[in-house]
């Protein structure tokens, strides 16, 4: 039996697809031998979603998660079994700019995916990827826990929220008679190889590095739940897996790393230069830009227990496959073997634990 063998065969449809996790994961489902159809915005010039060549194995539609009659057309001609939810604006210093997109985006964009999934007989099961920023912060030591209240504190944070509520909703008022499974998943940050992104840390370090440029941290003391790229992936599939097979697996889980891979973004910092080399270094400049929570960790004692999930690779693996995969890139390498390599060597890895 091949790794993912549930997927095989059934009709995924995956929102954001041409995002740094969307990619991830419709590379993973490919691997599963999975009909992938994916909706999303058109990816930027320099994207993982093209080095990966995810989209020469399946089904890709340019749309925007705000257009709800195109996003309904599209669960009408495919018929979807299965849904992952992960289309979304995934910045908090742009929600700072944008907040009327982001919340169109994030909640309005939330609404017309459960919309379409009630009015679409084909589906049994979805899940909402949203993040560890749903709990009103309040800086403690100790980890969030699902029964912790709901309030991020900027637009995206909170934004974020709201399409948690409206999950909630839309499963207490129809899904739950309809016999649909929906799960939501708060998971933390997430590195590895291929992330483009403005304003994420690794991403800063990485540019920085290939231009032997001195690395700039705006917020080193800030702690984060770091985990690679394939940790929550990993949790994504085996929450659909088990909550499609049995109702009573569904539910709103925590996905984030051991509590002794929370470190500081200085931290962080300081592992990507270890793993880098070539003189790589950073310092300290404090932009003083809009407020972002200094202390964030996640309880995952419930994901552990429910569905048997717990992280595999420690921070300093999750560095060292990103720089690995960076390698790949900067010297034009084989990107979809290197994807595909680290995703079969997570998975072997796993089976041994």
């Amino acid at each position: 039996m091949g790794i993912l063998e549930f997927y095989k065969n059934k009709i995924i449809l995956v929102t954001g697809h041409t995002g740094f996790k969307g990619s991830w994961l419709s590379t993973m489902l490919q691997i599963a031998g999975a009909k992938v159809v994916g909706y999303a915005l058109k990816p930027e010039e320099e994207s993982l979603y093209a080095l990966s060549k995810a989209g020469q194995q399946m089904q890709s539609i340019e749309g925007d998660i705000r257009d709800f009659q195109h996003l309904q057309s599209v669960f009408q001609e495919y018929q979807p079994e299965l849904v992952f939810h992960l289309a979304a604006q995934p910045i908090v210093r742009t929600s700072y700019e944008q907040p009327v997109y982001t919340y169109e985006t994030n909640v309005m964009g939330t609404v017309n995916l459960l919309e379409c999934v009630r009015t679409t007989p084909s589906v049994t099961s979805v899940l909402n990827v949203t993040t560890d920023k749903v709990y009103e912060n309040r800086e403690w030591a100790w980890g969030y826990r699902e029964t912790d209240p709901l309030d991020g504190y900027d637009p995206y944070s909170n934004s974020k929220s709201c399409s948690e509520l409206v999950t909630h909703s839309y499963k207490k008022s129809f899904f739950d008679a309809m016999g649909i499974a929906v799960s939501t998943a708060r998971a933390g940050n997430v590195i590895g190889g291929g992330d483009f992104a403005k304003d994420r840390i690794i991403p800063d370090c990485i540019r920085a590095a290939m231009e032997e440029k001195e690395i700039v941290i705006r917020n080193p003391y800030s702690i984060r739940p770091f985990q690679h790229v394939l940790e929550p992936l990993c949790a994504y599939l085996m929450i659909m897996e088990q909550q499609t097979l049995s109702l009573e697996k569904q539910g709103y889980y925590n996905v984030g790393p051991e509590e002794s891979d929370c470190i500081t973004v200085g931290g962080l910092a300081d592992l990507f230069c270890e793993e880098w080399k070539e003189g790589a270094s950073w310092k300290n400049i404090c932009d003083e830009g809009p407020h972002e929570a200094a202390f964030l960790k996640l309880d995952c004692s419930f994901i552990k227990n429910k569905i048997g999930w717990k992280p595999h690779w420690d921070i300093q693996k999750a560095v060292e496959k990103t720089v690995e995969w960076t390698k790949v890139y900067q010297a034009h390498g084989d990107i979809r073997a290197c994807m595909e390599n680290q995703i079969n060597e997570f998975y072997k890895e796993r089976v041994k634990l």
